[in-house]
C-alpha cells in the first residue's frame, strides 16, 4: 500500500504515533489530550494483529490457516470476513482473500529469486472465496489447502477500529492514519483535514491533495512492492483468478468511501480489475469515489477522478 502525507495547516491538535502492523500509525484529534489513549490504541492494534496478522504464527488467521475449522476468539474475524465477502460478490471475484497460496509463493518468490510463477497452476486449484463458509462464531475450509490473506483490507479494518475506539472517547473531531490508509472525520480548528496523494512514478512527491470531512481514504499499488526477474515485474497485488500481476495500466488506486474497511477492499480489487472496468464499476457505484493514476499512452502521468471527489481534490496533474 502506498503512503498518504498528511498536510497540518495548525499545530492546535492531539497528536499520537507509534508502530505496529510492519508500519506506523498515526492519530491527530482537536480537543483536550487522553492520557490513557495512546496505550489504549496500542493494546487494540496488538489484538488485532493477534487475529489477523500473517506475520504471527499464533494469530487467528495463522492457526486457521494451518487447520479446517475456526471459531474466533476475537471480535475482528468475523467483521472482516463478512465486508471480504460482499466486496467479493460486487467484484466477481476480483477481491478475494483466499489468494494467500499465490501471494505466499510471491513473498517466497520475491526473497528467494526463485520464479514461483511457474506454480500458479497449481495453486489456483486452492483460491476461491466459495471454498469456505463461514458464520458469526466460526470459519470452516472446504478443501485443507485454502488459506486465507487479509492484507488487502485488513489496516483499513484497524482505522476502523481505532476511530471507533476515539469516538467512544467523546472525539469527534479526529484523523487515524496507518500506513497510509486513512479515516477522518469533522474538522482541524474549523478546516477539513487534508492529505496528500503520492505521484507513483515519483513517490518521494505528491500529486495531488484531497480535503476529507467524514470520509475514509485508502490507497493500492504495486509500484512500491514488486521484484523484477527474467525480465518480468512481479508486483504483490495478484489477480485471484489468474495468478497473474495486477494490469499494468493503472499504477495506483485512491478510494473514498465512509469507512476504511470499504475502501481498503476496493482499491485492491481496483487494481486486479484495471483501468477501464473501474471506471465502469464506478458509474454504477456512486457511493464510491476514486482517484485512478495511470500512465498514458504518451508515458505521461493521467489521472481520472470522479465526479463525487473532485471538488475537494487539489492539483489535479
Amino acid at each position: 500500500m502506498m503512503y498518504l502525507f498528511f498536510l497540518l495547516f495548525h499545530s492546535q491538535v492531539v497528536s499520537l504515533s507509534g508502530a505496529a502492523q510492519g508500519t506506523t500509525w498515526q492519530v491527530r484529534y482537536t480537543g483536550i489530550p487522553h492520557p490513557q489513549l495512546q496505550s489504549a490504541i496500542d493494546s487494540t492494534l496488538q489484538e488485532i494483529d493477534q487475529c489477523l496478522s500473517l506475520y504471527r504464527n499464533d494469530s487467528e488467521i495463522s492457526l486457521f490457516n494451518k487447520s479446517t475449522t475456526w471459531t474466533y476468539e476475537l471480535p475482528y474475524f468475523y467483521p472482516v470476513l463478512k465486508k471480504s465477502a460482499e466486496i467479493y460478490t460486487a467484484t466477481h471475484g476480483a477481491f478475494d482473500p483466499t489468494v494467500m497460496p499465490l501471494t505466499a509463493a510471491y513473498r517466497a518468490g520475491k526473497k528467494s529469486g526463485q520464479p514461483w510463477w511457474e506454480k500458479k497452476d497449481s495453486l489456483l486449484q486452492y483460491v476461491g472465496f466459495t471454498k469456505i463458509v463461514f458464520d458469526e462464531n466460526k470459519v470452516h475450509k472446504l478443501q485443507e489447502q485454502v488459506r486465507l490473506d487479509f492484507d488487502g483490507i485488513a489496516q483499513g479494518y484497524s482505522v476502523d477500529v481505532l476511530a471507533t475506539l476515539l469516538e467512544r472517547n467523546g472525539i469527534s473531531d479526529y484523523m487515524v492514519e496507518i500506513g497510509g490508509e486513512v479515516r477522518c472525520k469533522g474538522r482541524k480548528n474549523g478546516i477539513p483535514w487534508s492529505i496528500g496523494i503520492d505521484n507513483p512514478l515519483h513517490p518521494e512527491a505528491e500529486a495531488s491533495t484531497v480535503q476529507l470531512f467524514n470520509k475514509a481514504a485508502t490507497t493500492a499499488g504495486n509500484y512500491r512492492d514488486y521484484y523484477q526477474q527474467d525480465g518480468h515485474t512481479f508486483g504483490h497485488i495478484i489477480n485471484p483468478a489468474t495468478g497473474a500481476t495486477a494490469p499494468a495500466d493503472l499504477l495506483s488506486v485512491t478510494v473514498f468511501a465512509d469507512d476504511a474497511i470499504t475502501a481498503d477492499g476496493y482499491d485492491t480489487a481496483f487494481m486486479v480489475m484495471g483501468l477501464e472496468a473501474t471506471k465502469r464499476f464506478l458509474l454504477q457505484h456512486k457511493e464510491l469515489d476514486a482517484y485512478l493514476v495511470y500512465k498514458g499512452d504518451d508515458g505521461q502521468l493521467k489521472v481520472f477522478v470522479t465526479e463525487g471527489i473532485k471538488p475537494f481534490i487539489k492539483g489535479l496533474p
